[in-house]
C-alpha cells in the first residue's frame, strides 16, 4: 500500500511541537470571573445549583477577588443581590450609593485601585420586584410590557452612580434599544469619559441561565422575550452588535457561549472592538454536574470549553471556571 503524501500526525507527536504550532492560546489575564454579592449576609451562601460559586459577603468578596487575582485574572464582574423588601418597580436600589451592589464596587475599588478592573452589571432585573430589566408598563391594548425608552434614563442613573462607586467598567445587559448611547452620554456629561461599556449586544432568551436566577434571587414574573434575542436568529444579533459598536460600545459580548459559538464567530469577524462571551450558569452548572457523577473530568472539559470559546473568536470570556482555570494555565 502506497505511502501517505502528507503526515499530520508529525506535527502532533510530542508536547512541544502541539504547542509550537498551537493556533489558539488561552490566558489567565482572557477570562473574567463574575461574583455575587449578597446583602445582609453574615457568611458567605453557596449557590446550589452551581457548586463552588457564592453570594458573598464583603469579607469573602474580598476574600475571593485576591484569589482571582493572585491566579492572574485580572477583571471580574459583579452582581448585586439586594433583599426583596429593598426591590421595587423601578429597581431604584440599583443606583443608591449605600446599596449592596454599589458599597460593594466602592471597596472593591479602595482595596485594589486599579490592579483588579472593576466591573458592575448594568441592569435592573435583581433590583426590580417584578424581575425584569427595565421599567413595566402597558400598550395601546392593556398588555404588559417593559417599557423600553421609559428605562433608559434608569439606566444613566445606574451607570453613574456605578461609576462614582469605582466601576472602572459598567456592563449593561437588559437589552433595551439605545442603552449604550443613553449610558455613553450619562457618564461623559458626569465626567467620567474614562469608565468604559461592555454591551451584551447578543444576549438570548436562553434556557441556560437557568442557575443564575438562583444566584440572584429573581423574582422575575413571566420571561423576557420581547427584549432578549430569540435563539433561531443570527442577523439581528450582528445588526445588535453593529449598532452597540456605533453608539460607543468599547467591547461587544455574547451570551450564552457554547451553543452560540456561531453567533460569537461572525461577530468576531466584523467587529473593530473586542468580544468577549459569556460561559453562562447553565454552562458550568451542566458541567459540574456531570464531573460530580463521574462522567467527565472536570478540569479537562473546562479547558476544552474555554479554548473552543477562544478558538470561536472571544477576546475576553466570563465564566465562573476563571480562578480555577487561571490557576491550571498558571501551573
Amino acid at each position: 500500500m502506497p505511502a501517505p503524501d502528507r503526515r499530520p500526525r508529525r506535527l502532533r507527536q510530542n508536547a512541544a511541537i502541539r504547542e509550537l504550532v498551537s493556533e489558539t492560546s488561552l490566558r489567565p489575564a482572557d477570562l473574567i470571573l463574575p461574583m455575587f454579592i449578597g446583602a445582609g449576609l453574615t457568611e458567605p451562601r453557596e449557590i446550589t445549583s452551581m457548586p463552588g460559586v457564592h453570594q458573598h459577603t464583603t469579607d469573602s468578596l474580598l476574600r475571593a477577588a485576591h484569589e482571582a487575582l493572585d491566579a492572574g485574572v485580572r477583571c471580574i464582574d459583579v452582581f448585586g443581590v439586594p433583599r426583596d423588601e429593598d426591590k421595587d418597580a423601578t429597581g431604584s436600589e440599583s443606583w443608591n450609593p449605600d446599596g449592596v451592589l454599589n458599597s460593594a464596587l466602592a471597596a472593591l475599588r479602595r482595596e485594589f485601585g486599579d490592579d483588579l478592573l472593576i466591573m458592575a452589571d448594568t441592569c435592573l432585573d435583581e433590583f426590580t420586584d417584578h424581575g425584569h430589566c427595565g421599567v413595566v408598563g402597558t400598550d395601546r391594548y392593556g398588555n404588559a410590557v417593559v417599557d423600553n425608552d421609559a428605562t433608559l434614563p434608569l439606566y444613566q442613573q445606574m451607570a453613574v452612580a456605578q461609576a462614582r462607586a469605582g466601576a472602572h467598567l459598567v456592563s449593561p445587559s437588559g437589552m433595551m434599544d439605545g442603552q449604550i448611547l443613553a449610558i455613553r452620554d450619562a457618564l461623559d456629561a458626569e465626567g467620567f469619559q474614562d469608565v468604559s461599556i461592555m454591551a451584551y449586544s447578543a444576549k438570548y432568551a436562553s434556557a441556560f441561565f437557568g442557575p443564575f436566577r438562583e444566584a440572584v434571587g429573581s423574582s422575575l414574573q413571566g420571561d423576557r422575550r420581547t427584549y432578549q434575542q430569540d435563539p433561531a436568529n443570527i442577523r439581528e444579533s450582528l445588526l445588535e452588535a453593529q449598532l452597540d459598536i456605533e453608539e460607543g460600545a468599547d467591547f461587544v459580548m455574547v451570551k450564552p457561549a457554547m451553543p452560540y459559538l456561531d453567533v460569537l464567530a461572525a461577530v468576531a469577524e466584523f467587529s473593530p472592538v473586542p468580544v468577549a462571551a459569556y460561559q453562562v450558569s447553565g454552562e458550568y452548572a451542566m458541567l459540574q454536574a456531570a464531573a460530580s457523577n463521574g462522567w467527565l473530568d472536570l478540569k479537562a472539559v473546562m479547558m476544552e470549553s474555554l479554548l473552543g470559546i477562544k478558538r470561536a473568536g472571544a477576546d475576553q470570556i466570563l465564566t465562573y471556571f476563571a480562578t480555577d482555570a487561571a490557576k491550571l494555565l498558571r501551573n
